[in-house]
């Protein structure tokens, strides 16, 4: 097989292939992964009676490891769009916070409900109540807009349940799924306040081509949409019950046994398996649904199933590409390599960073980088626990730099935003931006006293 220098041009070839192939000739980016791990293979010398194994298994241990927690995300993530659960878990962070801080609301907003549900969809959820808010306050909906999408932005790319964060975990065989979700949740609070910070002082001097006013009764109707919202207790449950489960569970594991080696270490020890701890998480989902009915358990289920379908499916394919790239031996050559560059945690975030930039999709980038990364984090120095999660943290950094023109994102909140093509650039593009850098600088921070 091919070694030495000419694998990095190579692998060079297969991600610039992967990036015009999704950007500039718009190919899916299932074929895109699938047909790059082929070239990548052939050009590798790899056997020809291999090549559909090592591509197989790269496809399928993704799928065994990952498949069951990103439908049960999606699952949640539906039926808390569907039930109102997200806009009564919005009232309560506005009752919390108060309508003083509208843009304080939104943010916090934001990053709760990011958590299980794609931030498109969140901000097309909570876009009538941002502009109810901002009418009440008076504040300029450029501002609100731009606080909500950040706020949104920064847990879909860091925290799991969001398919991204949890497929880069599969990819880099991360076993305490807990740590990744209480590690993105502090990591994506500074990017949110300088989201903050640039909808206040920057955002709010852009004025938004949208009557409020005309749509001033839109959040009334909305809650009729809905009838009764459901009690915020069940609202949060199928968020936090997992995140607790999943805490007891890795309690219980704890040298010393604190919960003993009888029944309730087997039960935490149980509930606290990140697909299992996410399946009873669906059950709390369940209830809020009003009816349990055709339209609700097959219908939402379904919708979940469809719009998993294609996570499922990228990020196997990107376990695919990663399986190819560990079996051509790349990672020490490559790996040696970067070590001389000396910028260790910087490279997932440059990588990611580019692949975002160019073809648009935050899971695509997350996907592609962890995939390209698990075969060369030996030779850079990442194989703990910790330095794993940083590099999904500085792989999401990545894939929030930054959302323009090709993201289905940034038309999202420019057209709910009320934004201009020229202003949606010199806000949200320049917001994303902002938050890729500061989050990139957290995890660089963070690695110099956990690494």
């Amino acid at each position: 097989m091919v070694q030495g220098p000419m694998l990095v041009v190579i692998l060079l070839l297969a991600i610039i292939f992967i990036v015009l192939a999704t950007s500039k000739f718009k190919l899916h980016p299932f074929l895109s992964l699938i047909i790059a791990s082929y070239g990548l293979a052939f050009a590798a010398g790899v056997p020809m009676d291999k090549i559909a194994g090592f591509i197989s298994a790269g496809f399928g241990g993704t799928l065994t490891s990952i498949g069951l927690v990103i439908l049960a995300g999606c699952i949640i993530g539906t039926i808390l769009e569907k039930s109102g659960a997200a806009i009564k878990m919005a009232e309560v962070v506005i009752n919390a916070v108060g309508e003083k801080r509208p843009t304080v609301a939104m943010s916090i907003i934001g990053y709760i409900v990011s958590i299980p549900v794609f931030c498109d969809s969140g901000f097309v959820i909570l876009s009538s109540l941002n502009k109810t808010l901002a009418k009440k306050t008076k504040t300029s909906l450029v501002a609100m807009s731009v606080a909500l999408s950040t706020g949104l932005y920064a847990t879909h790319t860091l925290v799991p349940p969001t398919p991204g964060p949890i497929a880069a975990a599969a990819n880099l065989k991360l076993d305490n799924l807990l740590l990744v979700i209480v590690i993105g949740m502090l990591v994506a609070i500074p990017s949110v306040i300088i989201g903050n910070v640039f909808a206040n002082k920057v955002a709010s001097k852009y004025k938004s081509n949208v009557d409020i006013e005309a749509d001033s009764r839109t959040y009334e109707e909305e809650i009729k949409r809905y009838g009764k919202l459901p009690s915020a207790t069940k609202a949060f449950a199928p968020i936090i019950v997992p995140i607790i489960l999943m805490a007891l569970g890795s309690v219980a594991k704890f040298p010393g046994n604190p919960f003993g080696t009888g029944f309730a270490f087997k039960i935490c020890a149980f509930l606290g398996t990140p697909v299992n701890a996410l399946f009873v998480g669906v059950i709390f989902a369940f209830m809020l649904v009003p009816k349990l009915n055709e339209e609700t358990l097959n219908g939402w289920v379904g919708t979940a199933l469809k719009d998993a379908a294609i996570i499922l499916i990228i990020t196997a394919s990107g376990g695919a590409l990663g399986n190819v790239i560990k079996e051509i031996k790349i990672g020490d050559y490559l790996g040696q390599s970067l070590q001389t560059l000396n910028i260790g945690i910087f490279v997932p975030f440059i990588i990611a960073a580019a692949l975002k930039t160019a073809q648009g999709s935050s899971t695509v980038a997350i996907v592609t980088t962890s995939a390209l990364l698990f075969p060369i984090l030996p030779a850079l120095g990442f194989t703990t626990e910790i330095a794993k999660v940083l590099v999904v943290m500085a792989i999401g950094a990545g894939a929030m730099t930054v959302s323009h023109a090709n993201d289905s994102y940034f038309w999202v909140v420019s057209q709910f935003g009320g934004m201009d093509v020229k202003t949606a650039y010199k806000t949200q593009t320049v917001a994303t931006l902002l938050q890729g850098l500061v989050t990139i600088l957290t995890v660089f921070i963070l690695s110099l006293f956990l690494i």
